[in-house]
């Protein structure tokens, strides 16, 4: 199968349709300075979120779980922490 490519005024006018083809597997590439961009479904896996977007550590995030499951045990047992049967009206009247 050979790829379908477009200039990027090309693309604008039938984006859509663009990408669904692209999810059904067929290979789109968008031209742009001379190269091409390929369209592309991806998997989006957020596990590394903190590390790319704040440049937090490994380190900086087990500390972190440590601390909020520490809290979240305190609340517990001094009864802060409610179960949400998924009726607002009474977690709201508490």
């Amino acid at each position: 199968m050979s790829m379908i490519t477009l200039t990027p005024t090309k693309a604008r006018l039938n984006l859509s349709q663009l990408l669904r083809q692209a999810l059904k597997g067929d290979d789109i590439g968008i031209v742009v300075d001379g190269k091409i961009v390929a369209l592309r479904p991806v998997t989006v896996e957020s596990t590394d979120y903190a590390m790319r977007e704040y440049g937090a550590t490994a380190g900086d995030l087990t500390n972190l779980e440590k601390s909020v499951h520490g809290k979240i045990q305190k609340d517990r047992k001094a009864g802060r922490l409610h179960e949400f049967t998924g009726d607002i009206e009474a977690l709201i009247k508490g």
